[in-house]
């Protein structure tokens, strides 16, 4: 290429690059949206609501929640893949992302089409029944799966959830058979069980209000250790029984989104999680904070990217 052809080209990139270099320092100069996979009045939602209160405060900017409830929690992926990568397009990222592609055609790869930014909680999942059902423990539970197979359906927020996770792991650990009723979110999930459609659900931590009502009864939670919040319910490890399943859930962006912004989301959603409202939010729904860096989440992302595919195919889903 002639020296008269290239010193237009680099009086371009000169001009170029000092302007993204500005529109990255100046982020965010407008609105940001975060995608909530799931339907409003799960976990998921009032915990990414409180986030982005604080997400607001921190940044002087409006953020606001959009809910695309669907894909088992990857609609967020699905729809944030093809925005811009300049930080005002995200989305909620749950463990649900890394399981989709090896059950069904998703048009994203998590690794490839995805800027992992933070990890800010952890759910708990809690197999759960209504408080006069006749199943006072899992072993009732499974008990009477044995003797009535497909008798004992159960509502879930969706097909491939870490929530279906959970019973069919536990089926295949003993030989029976549930059957899987997925809904939209945990909310509808829970009304499911409670108006009686269903003899059992597992959802996440916002059956909270719910059990210190009275109105259920939780037989397990599907974590490595108990939940001080729910005191008295036992794991399913420690009932003998080989399921957990564990859920961080963060935040991400489109591929190659710049390091600036990654670097500043990253520093806001940690800082978040010392705010009093974000604390509170936690608290009443009984969620554990949980906060991995985005370096350390991207290499839990390709992680768990790897081992989703054994456990898909060794529970037959």
């Amino acid at each position: 290429m002639k020296l008269g052809s290239i010193l237009p080209l680099v009086g371009l990139m000169a001009g170029i690059l000092p302007a993204v270099a500005s529109a990255q320092a100046d982020y965010p100069s407008k609105p940001i949206t975060i995608i909530v996979p799931y339907a409003p009045g799960g976990t998921t939602d009032v915990m990414a609501r409180a986030l982005a209160t604080s997400l607001s405060r921190q940044l002087k900017q409006s953020v606001i929640v959009e809910n695309k409830p669907g894909v088992a929690g990857a609609m967020g992926v699905v729809e944030m893949k093809s925005a811009k990568p300049d930080g005002y397009m995200l989305t909620m990222t749950p463990v649900g992302i890394f399981r989709q592609p090896y059950v069904q055609p998703v048009p994203y790869d998590p690794i490839r089409d995805v800027t992992y930014i933070a990890a800010f909680l952890t759910y708990d999942f809690a197999v759960t029944v209504k408080a006069d059902s006749p199943f006072k423990t899992v072993k009732e539970l499974v008990d009477y799966a044995k003797k009535h197979p497909n008798e004992v359906d159960y509502s879930t927020p969706g097909r491939y959830t870490g929530n279906q996770v959970v019973l069919a792991m536990l089926a295949k650990n003993q030989g029976v058979d549930f059957n899987h009723i997925p809904y939209k979110g945990d909310s509808d999930a829970t009304n499911a069980l409670l108006g009686g459609h269903v003899k059992a659900a597992v959802v996440t931590n916002s059956i909270l209000p719910h059990f210190k009502s009275g109105s259920v009864r939780l037989l397990a939670l599907a974590g490595e250790a108990r939940n001080p919040d729910f005191p008295g319910v036992p794991t399913l490890k420690e009932l003998g029984y080989d399921v957990v399943v564990p859920s961080p859930l963060g935040i991400a962006g489109p591929a190659k989104l710049p390091a600036p912004i990654v670097e500043k989301l990253d520093l806001a959603v940690k800082a978040a999680l010392e705010d009093p409202d974000v604390k509170n939010a936690a608290k009443n729904f009984g969620v554990r904070t949980y906060y991995l860096n985005h370096d350390d989440y991207a290499a839990f992302a390709k992680k768990d990217f790897a081992s989703e595919k054994d456990l898909i195919s060794n529970l037959g889903l």
